[in-house]
């Protein structure tokens, strides 16, 4: 059964990676332009939910925006998204995107926005220009509209890093990411 769910996993992997048509400039021009007005949207839901996340992004030395799709079926589940990193001093945009392995047992599907915070530029460059991998779990509590936000809202998942997880319907959920990695997009840069 393990076995199967695995096959099912690294199948639909496997698919997105088989993308080799190169794409045109106008092709490249749009996934630009629709990753630029997730992150646009993606943020304004968060300075929503989070008026205080405003000015630790604008402060900081950069910050990443994903949209991730993830799938659960039985003992695996995996996730895989895209996103922009931009350097807060230069303004300098990066492309990037995302694959997750998570073993565990479960099913079904989740849409979900993260946005990371970058405190110090060692931080930002690393995530950006050395691809980052994270195999720990951080847990957030679930928060309803009506309760009090404190600042623990922002999980701390490594030394200058900061990370908001926001489900498609709008809410701060826990945070459970094992075993993604976070890369340049080839395609778009």
């Amino acid at each position: 059964m393990f076995m199967a769910s695995l096959m099912v996993v690294m199948g639909l992997i496997g698919l997105q990676a088989c993308s080799t048509a190169p794409m045109s400039q106008y092709q490249v021009d749009e996934q630009r332009a629709s990753v630029r007005e997730m992150a646009d949207q993606t943020l304004e839901r968060l300075y929503q939910q989070y008026p205080d996340a405003r000015r630790r992004i604008e402060r900081a030395a950069g910050y990443a925006v994903f949209s991730n799709f993830g799938l659960k079926i039985l003992f695996m589940g995996s996730a895989t998204g895209e996103g922009i990193a931009v350097n807060n001093a230069t303004r300098r945009e990066t492309f990037m995107r995302m694959v997750e392995l998570q073993p565990g047992y479960g099913f079904g599907v989740q849409r979900f926005r993260l946005v990371f915070v970058f405190e110090d530029s060692q931080a930002f460059d690393q995530f950006v220009y050395s691809g980052w991998e994270f195999g720990a779990n951080a847990m957030a509590s679930a928060r309803t509209s009506t309760q009090q936000m404190g600042n623990q809202l922002g999980v701390s998942v490594s030394p200058g890093v900061l990370m908001y997880q926001i489900s498609e319907e709008g809410a701060i959920v826990g945070v459970s990411i094992t075993g993604a990695k976070y890369y340049p997009d080839p395609d778009l840069n």
